[in-house]
């Protein structure tokens, strides 16, 4: 019994590294996510998630519906379909998307140098994991489509649906981060605020000192 709590406590110390990993692989989804939205692929790939958001399909120039007619498989090159995404400004949006991603992931880098910087950053990723939670609402491709199979709807997730639950973790994930970024900035601030006082301190015994 005392060694299996011996592995209990050893498994507790594991907290902080727990946090840095966690820190290190939103850092790594967040950038290589966001630097893929340097490919066409991919920027398609999200469009049905766009085009049926009421948060971002003003983005688009085209009618909602059309773009089922415009998907490209990955890997499938059809110049027709990728026209239609040059002009329903389809590339233009993923690629500021992904630009906007890997900002994220920097300022979470920056945890040691500037932690207030990456709790901003964490908490801008837990929003933007909300926003993307919210696709399973409003995305029909989320969920298995009516084809002929007795399985579709709720609750059975499509790749797409599966791909935008993970997201719960990711939300989850920055809060962690976030928190640990706001501790490490408000103890620097308070070692910064005892070191003033105690200057100031010291400048005020000299002054009495030379009063004398």
């Amino acid at each position: 019994m005392n060694s299996f709590d011996d592995l209990f406590e050893s498994a507790a110390r594991f907290d902080k590294v727990g946090v840095t990993v966690t820190r290190i692989g939103l850092v790594v989804v967040l950038v290589w996510i966001g630097a893929l939205k340097m490919y066409k692929y991919e920027d398609e790939g999200i469009v049905p998630f766009v085009a049926n958001s009421p948060f971002m399909s003003f983005f688009y120039h085209q009618p909602a519906g059309e773009y089922r007619k415009h998907m490209n498989k990955e890997g499938e090159l059809i110049p027709a379909n990728q026209e239609w995404h040059e002009k329903n400004g389809t590339y233009p949006f993923a690629q500021g998307l992904g630009a906007v991603i890997v900002a994220y992931g920097a300022m979470i880098t920056l945890h040691a140098a500037s932690p207030r910087i990456a709790a901003v950053g964490s908490f801008l990723v837990f929003t933007m994991s909300f926003v993307t939670l919210s696709f399973l609402i409003t995305t029909p491709e989320c969920w298995v489509q009516p084809l002929g199979s007795p399985e579709h709807g709720f609750p059975l997730l499509s790749g797409a649906g599966r791909l935008v639950i993970k997201d719960a973790i990711m939300m989850g994930a920055a809060l962690v981060t976030m928190a640990d970024s706001a501790k490490a900035y408000l103890r620097s601030r308070n070692l910064m605020n005892q070191a003033s006082g105690k200057q100031n301190e010291t400048e005020s015994s000299a002054r009495e000192l030379c009063a004398v």
